[in-house]
């Protein structure tokens, strides 16, 4: 259990920029305005299974399987 703690602490010391540059490459925005191309509802094929995402009214999102 102290190992965890001093690897947390560890992370607080870090340098903010090092742990920014790490997570900003490894990770890809897309707008969702894109992904709906003016439609309220799209489909995405993980691993053979087919999720559902969709646009609410109040412009939130939500994916179902």
């Amino acid at each position: 259990m102290s190992h965890s703690i001093r690897r947390e602490a560890h992370l607080e010391k870090a340098p903010v920029s090092s742990i920014t540059k790490s997570v900003a490459s490894a990770v890809t925005r897309i707008k969702s305005q894109d992904l709906f191309k003016q439609m309220r509802e799209l489909e995405i094929d993980h691993g053979g299974r087919i999720y559902k995402l969709r646009l609410t009214q109040l412009n939130k999102l939500i994916l179902t399987a």
